[in-house]
This record gives structure tokens, C-alpha cells and sequence, in this order.
């Protein structure tokens, strides 16, 4: 533990006169409520902000979904009896 003539004292303890009239504030238990209405208030505009944003995450994932059933299919189709009896695959 360092000690001299500039040492202030460890955390907690720092030294000088003690301190008055400190007091503490809390917030209310029945203020400490952040989510509160926050699903009330989402049903309101968050239904509509989501349908403006629909364009921008439906269709891509739609996409996004018919292009991997049709790898499936073709997938499978490649891979079978049938398929190679088509001979349409070399």
C-alpha cells in the first residue's frame, strides 16, 4: 500500500473532513417500470412500421425460400432413378 505525503487514502476511505448533508435519492419502485405499455404502444405503430418494412424482408425471404425448394427438388430429382432414367443429367 503506497504511503507519503500525497496519498489520499484508499477508495472509500480518501481522507479530509467528513462529508455532510449527503443524501441519497432513489427513483420509485413504481417508476421503475421502462417496459411498461411498450407492447400496448407497439400494437399501435409498430404494426404499421412493420408493414412498410415488409417489402424489404418478405420478398427477399421469399425468394430466398422458393430458391431452396427448387434445389431440393432438382436436389432430389438428380439423385434418383428416375432422374438418371431421364438421362437429361450427364
Amino acid at each position: 500500500m503506497p504511503t507519503g505525503s500525497k496519498y489520499m487514502g484508499w477508495w472509500g476511505d480518501m481522507g479530509g473532513p467528513a462529508q455532510k448533508g449527503i443524501n441519497q435519492y432513489v427513483v420509485s419502485p413504481f417508476r421503475q417500470q421502462p417496459m411498461r405499455g411498450a407492447f400496448a404502444h407497439w400494437a399501435k405503430a409498430g404494426y404499421r412500421r412493420l408493414a412498410q418494412q415488409a417489402v424489404y424482408f418478405a420478398v427477399p425471404f421469399g425468394l430466398g425460400y422458393a430458391v431452396i425448394q427448387w434445389a431440393i427438388k432438382d436436389n432430389h430429382l438428380r439423385n434418383s432413378k428416375h432422374g438418371q432414367a431421364q438421362g437429361l443429367f450427364p
